[in-house]
């Protein structure tokens, strides 16, 4: 690791990456760090497409300046599963085929993985107001809900984490 190098906690490992210029944690974890789940999509924070859990809680990638992340925890889809099995939410997705262009698919993924984290039975309700910020070009909001729903059943049957 170089003197211009900064430390990122990413998906469990600690990973090194330039400091200059300053850039966006998105551009960092797709450019630098290979980690194409987490899609670029409007730019402005307003899509979702870029969601990643910083220290567990959701935000848009694209609104952070990697400066600013110092020594948080960073998740992206790709860290969500473990021992090469998926979480509940991305096991539902999967069966469910919640997902039409998929470009949306991550970010919905890690948005719903962090409300049934902290919600393992919400209503229909509470999970149309948590994705409110993901946006679905396709309009595959109702299989999305019900891949949401599904991974909340798994979860709690224990067949899978959030």
């Amino acid at each position: 690791m170089g003197d211009g190098d900064r430390r990122l906690t990413v998906n469990g490992s600690l990973r090194s990456v330039p400091a200059n210029p300053p850039r966006s944690l998105l551009d960092v974890l797709r450019y630098d760090l290979g980690l194409t789940g987490t899609k670029y999509g409007c730019g402005e924070g307003r899509c979702g497409a870029c969601t990643v859990l910083l220290d567990g809680v959701p935000v848009n990638a694209c609104q952070i300046p990697v400066d600013e992340v110092g020594d948080r925890s960073i998740t992206t889809v790709e860290g969500l599963a473990s021992r090469g099995e998926l979480n509940a939410v991305q096991q539902a997705f999967a069966e469910l085929g919640a997902f039409q262009c998929g470009f949306c698919t991550p970010g919905m993924i890690v948005r719903a993985t962090a409300l049934l984290r902290d919600d393992p039975s919400p209503s229909e309700t509470e999970i149309r107001a948590a994705l409110n910020g993901n946006l679905c070009r396709c309009c595959g909001y109702p299989r999305i809900v019900r891949a949401v729903e599904r991974a909340s059943e798994i979860g709690r049957s224990g067949g899978g984490r959030p």
